[in-house]
């Protein structure tokens, strides 16, 4: 789907395709008997002003009764044709166009949220192109808009070959002789009516064509404008709190008014030329309905070669081909705005193909060597020569780690300057980093889980949110609500079923610390063998951290964590255990683990602070040290 006719076909050859086949067939067939309708309606037309001009006519025994049925009968094909045939042929394409947009969006969903994390490799941009803004535009409305268009566009060619058929066929059957033309023989009238189309329609569509290439690119940049304007919108109310903290109204304020005065602009110069495009179409509906449709047929009607009803008939009929092969003149903004559309998904499309080695893609930029293996889970998750860069071939390490071990069970607290690449560890531990080299040995087996310190809850379930990354299915009410009993949120266990609560999503409701602490209740639910914190308790309190840890400590007890925290040290338990077995150090881009030595019982602890005399032998030792 990287081509524009690749994105077309698609859904046609994929498993959908009986769907997409039955209703296209259906299409087809209906906007050929549209065609065929025009033939009626021509035929109809023609007799009905032949009753007219023939109602006074001696000969005309019944005009009254001629005039009511040849009235009646041109109602009738009006109805048949534009509520009946163009209505049925409207629900089935509405239809097709339903069912065309939800497998693009299911197959660009599946795509950005695989196990690749692609939806995350998609915001680097390439050696040749930018990552693609506004990612949700082009999934949502420009998916819309460009499936609506292509299938609004190919039942217009559709109908242009149908009519050129039928109007054609019609047009050639009662074809007669032109004066000054004799050597087309009784041809002559047909071809001055296609001598007429050709001349006319082809003409005018080129001019269409250079005004809509300029409302096509009107379409892109109003397209951005208005993602780009709408993204600030979201990410304004997302942080409104710190907005209104930090009295940043004014800025921010000043900041949509400039990007609005993008869209303001755009939208002049687009609705300047489609009032052009609006008064160019008016004329030549207008001149292609009433000059160029009678013309071909007024030399053989002047010299009598044929009657009112078919001078009326034959014009009626080249105006009705006019206006089907003029189908691309009169939906040419829309297939402006289908192909503004179709080339934002297929840069979506590029960029998501283009992420699918994430090492090759990143190598192009810069160096990627990662290498991601696996070992017997007792010897836990090891680290050899790992080094960090930004992008650029010869971009110089920010951090580099030799060989680190962290065996099975083991805690590490994760510790150094701000900016000195402990969250960006992590992140290569992960797989998320993008540039540098090394290789990361995970357990076999193990399930790993990050916690960030910045907690997002989608519109879900409560029972959900406990259950992620893993569906609530896995899981049952009881074990749900037994992590938010542990997670000292036993308060929000009846509201399992529901995605919000007194009209506020959970993303609302819950504070800071509380979804640090549903972040708990997910990790004793899902015990998983490896453990990443990423600040995950900086919106916590002294004793919220200790619960936080214990709590873990006390449900996973094989887990190997590694944790960053603001804290200088890391937390003990309230009798004075240490949680943490090691300590990661990362100063002057070096990262070095040390061991901590192991805390002292409390009991041991609370008859050492006891005071007494320096005589008594189990002093004598250290009280030497201290001398020396």
């Amino acid at each position: 789907m990287r081509s524009f006719w690749g994105l077309m076909r698609a859904y046609w050859f994929s498993d959908r395709w009986k769907e997409a086949w039955a209703l296209t067939l259906i299409i087809a067939a209906m906007t050929a008997l549209s065609s065929k309708a025009d033939v009626w309606f021509t035929r109809a037309s023609g007799e009905l002003f032949n009753s007219i001009s023939f109602f006074h006519d001696a000969a005309n025994v019944t005009p009254v009764q001629t005039l009511l049925t040849n009235a009646a009968l041109l109602v009738f094909l009006v109805i048949l044709k534009d509520a009946g045939i163009t209505g049925i042929r409207n629900l089935v394409s509405t239809t097709l166009h339903r069912k065309w947009r939800g497998w693009l969006n299911g197959r660009f969903n599946d795509a950005l949220l695989d196990s690749n994390h692609t939806h995350f490799h998609t915001q680097h941009g390439s050696p040749v192109a930018a990552p693609p803004d506004n990612i949700d535009q082009r999934v949502q409305e420009s998916i819309k808009d460009m499936t609506g268009g292509a299938i609004g566009l190919a039942m217009g060619a559709w109908g242009v070959v149908t009519g050129l058929y039928f109007l054609g066929g019609e047009l050639l059957r009662n074809s007669v002789a032109v004066k000054g033309l004799e050597f087309l023989g009784s041809y002559g009238t047909v071809v001055l009516a296609l001598l007429a189309v050709a001349l006319y329609v082809p003409l005018n569509t080129w001019i269409a064509v250079k005004l809509g290439g300029m409302l096509e690119r009107l379409n892109i940049r109003m397209q951005k404008a208005e993602g780009s304007y709408r993204g600030e919108l979201t990410t304004f109310l997302r942080r409104s709190f710190h907005v209104a903290a930090s009295n940043g109204e004014s800025v921010q304020r000043s900041m949509h008014r400039r990007l609005y005065s993008e869209i303001d602009s755009t939208w002049s110069s687009f609705n300047v030329f489609n009032s052009i495009y609006m008064g160019f179409e008016l004329v030549y509906n207008f001149v292609g309905a009433r000059v160029v449709a009678y013309g071909p047929g007024l030399v053989p009607f002047i010299h009598n070669g044929i009657d009112l009803k078919g001078y009326i008939t034959g014009s009626e009929q080249v105006n009705a081909l006019i206006q089907r092969c003029s189908y691309f003149i009169h939906v040419m903004p829309a297939i402006a705005t289908l192909r503004a559309n179709s080339q934002r998904v297929t840069q979506l499309a590029q960029a998501i193909e283009d992420v699918q080695h994430p090492r090759e893609f990143y190598s192009q930029t810069g160096r990627s060597d990662f290498r991601y293996e696996r070992q017997n889970p007792v010897f836990g998750l090891t680290i050899q020569r790992l080094e960090l860069a930004h992008q650029g071939e010869d971009a110089t390490p920010f951090l580099s780690a030799a060989n680190l071990r962290f065996r099975r069970g083991e805690w590490t607290f994760l510790k150094g300057e701000s900016g000195s690449g402990k969250t960006s560890l992590v992140k290569a531990i992960n797989g998320l980093w993008p540039y540098g080299r090394g290789t990361i040995v995970f357990p076999e087996g193990v399930t790993s889980f990050y916690a960030a310190q910045e907690v997002k809850l989608p519109l879900v379930s409560l029972k959900q949110l406990v259950c992620l990354p893993g569906s609530e299915d896995d899981h049952s009410d009881t074990q749900v609500a037994a992590a938010l009993h542990k997670a000292d949120l036993g308060d929000f266990i009846e509201h399992l079923a529901e995605d919000s609560r007194e009209g506020k999503t959970w993303d609302q409701v819950l504070s800071g610390g509380q979804k640090q602490k549903l972040v708990v209740a997910r990790i004793i639910l899902q015990r998983p063998g490896l453990l990443f914190l990423d600040e995950a308790t900086g919106a916590l309190d002294p004793e919220g951290k200790i619960a936080f840890h214990q709590a873990i400590k006390d449900n996973c007890p094989d887990a190997t964590v590694i944790s960053i925290m603001h804290e200088t040290a890391p937390p003990r338990s309230r009798t004075g255990a240490e949680f943490y077995n090691s300590v990661l150090t990362i100063a002057d881009g070096v990262a070095t683990k040390t061991q901590l030595l192991p805390a002292l019982p409390a009991e041991l602890t609370t008859i050492l602070s006891q005071p007494r005399p320096v005589e008594e032998g189990w002093l004598r030792f250290p009280r030497r040290i201290k001398q020396k």
